[in-house]
């Protein structure tokens, strides 16, 4: 459904500010979303490949009555994206299998009665070992070091700032190349929201707006490259990265997130976090 016929009202940067009726519709596609990747959470498993898990997922979104916003999208055929080890994002589902210790991003966007429900989050194959376990956490933390600077007033630098800082302060690095977004009744809308930045910067946050927070976190530096198939991004130093996101609404006081994990298992269950 086109963003265009919604009758919100539109920032001088171009970002669409929602009804409060708007909440309910954008909440309903995330809970899809997140239980989905709830669903995941007993499939990855070492000798698993990323194209069976993909697989899982797509008839999931089917008997589930919705669609894929990923299948078709740019040519993409995958109702997932699946990012092992060193891959940043993007990753393709394929016949890779999954080795033990193998840790895992896998993104889900849902398309449920026009409104986009986009997540995703960090899976290990068996156990992981102690510097992966480190990264997951700390890139978990630091998402919600982001979400925290949500609210009325502050800027979207206020949210870079803040992942930055503490992930800085990890001794790791922010992934730079790629960034959050705008959404609602389409996949990708203004503004980008950057990872990294200075407080006080950037557009100021209003009730209504519509966003993800998609830090990616990786233990070396933060470059990355896209392989010869145009989509798979990968640390240009082979070195670990992890990612998890939510898309949130702007409120009166804070933010409401629409991609709650339905089971708590938002983190890897590994751990009860």
């Amino acid at each position: 459904m086109d963003d265009s016929t919604h009758k919100g009202r539109i920032t001088k940067q171009g970002i669409r500010i929602y009804d409060d009726v708007d909440f309910a519709g954008m909440d309903k596609a995330g809970e899809l979303a997140a239980q989905i990747l709830d669903n995941m959470v007993d499939l990855v498993q070492p000798g698993t490949s990323t194209e069976a898990l993909d697989e899982a997922i797509t008839k999931m979104v089917e008997d589930a009555g919705a669609k894929s916003a990923t299948i078709g999208y740019k040519g993409y055929q995958h109702a997932s994206c699946i990012s092992v080890n060193h891959v940043v994002c993007h990753g393709i589902p394929g016949p890779k299998v999954l080795k033990q210790g193998d840790i895992l991003n896998i993104d889900v966007t849902v398309i449920v009665d026009g409104w986009f429900g986009d997540t995703s989050r960090m899976y290990v194959a068996g156990k992981p070992n102690r510097k992966a376990e480190r990264l997951i956490q700390v890139t978990h933390d630091a998402l919600f070091k982001g979400i925290e600077a949500v609210k009325p007033g502050n800027t979207f630098g206020d949210i870079g700032h803040a992942i930055q800082t503490y992930v800085e302060s990890q001794r790791m690095s922010v992934v730079r190349d790629f960034c959050g977004h705008g959404l609602g009744r389409v996949f990708h809308a203004p503004p980008n929201v950057l990872h990294y930045g200075r407080p006080g910067t950037g557009a100021v946050l209003e009730e209504g707006m519509f966003f993800t927070i998609e830090p990616m976190v990786n233990i070396g530096r933060p470059e990355t490259k896209v392989l010869a198939d145009d989509w798979t991004a990968v640390t240009r130093d082979k070195s670990l990265s992890a990612q998890f996101e939510h898309s949130i609404g702007v409120t009166a006081d804070g933010c409401q997130i629409f991609t709650l994990s339905p089971g708590g298992k938002f983190h890897p269950t590994y751990q009860t976090a």
